[in-house]
């Protein structure tokens, strides 16, 4: 009779932790899609007509994506996953498998990418994404901002210029995996967000496409 009376004590605390956490996670979780959705924006300006947003279901993020063809962009697609604070059992267990919120930007600019180049942070994906051509592709582990990252490219050149963005953000580590694409004509980014920094990242991010991937000839 103890034992019952124990276990359904223990199961009513349970289920209380539970509900708080659901409201507090699930608040904390709304915050943070509205702050960096108002940051990102902020930045990029994205016309009222040539926006469009994809709820990912739950309190998990957003999929948000800006047609702008000006400066040297054309489109801006970023996607927003966020851990599962609302659930208490699942929370621990999403720190282990996914770590951290992710943010994952696609811009695809007016000017043509014409060579291929990836810097990924090295240990970073327990299964590394498929790269199409990447037994054509050269390979070295490079350090920066004091951390190693696995290069391929075809010419060096182009992993020094996304070299140099990383090393330019307010936490070089967040980035993760910094790519340019030429089949697809994408920049792409992978990186653990932080609402302190995030508008000065995006910021530079923006700026890298209009700026450096504009000017330099790719040749």
């Amino acid at each position: 009779m103890e034992l019952a009376s124990t276990m359904m004590f223990a199961l009513m605390i349970v289920a209380a932790l539970t509900s708080i956490q659901f409201y507090k996670g699930r608040k904390l979780n709304i915050q943070l899609m509205q702050h960096y959705l108002r940051s990102v924006e902020e930045v990029v300006k994205p016309d009222k007509e040539n926006r469009n947003y994809v709820w990912l279901g739950g309190y998990i993020g957003f999929r948000a994506e800006y047609k702008l063809n000006r400066d040297n962009i054309r489109k801006v697609e970023y996607t927003l996953t966020l851990l599962p604070r609302q659930s208490l059992l699942y929370f621990p267990i999403a720190l282990i498998t996914s770590r951290h919120d992710k943010l994952y930007f696609v811009i695809r600019p007016l000017s043509q990418i014409k060579r291929e180049a990836h810097l990924i942070q090295k240990g970073y994906y327990r299964m590394r994404p498929t790269i199409e051509n990447e037994d054509f592709l050269k390979k070295e582990v490079i350090e920066v901002a004091g951390k190693e990252y696995e290069a391929l490219y075809e010419k060096r050149r182009d992993v020094e210029l996304l070299k140099e963005l990383i090393e330019s953000m307010s936490n070089p580590h967040n980035i993760k995996h910094a790519s340019l694409t030429p089949k697809t004509n994408v920049f792409y980014i992978l990186m653990k967000p932080e609402p302190e920094t995030i508008e000065e990242d995006v910021t530079r991010i923006i700026r890298f496409v209009n700026e450096r991937l504009r000017d330099n000839p790719f040749s």
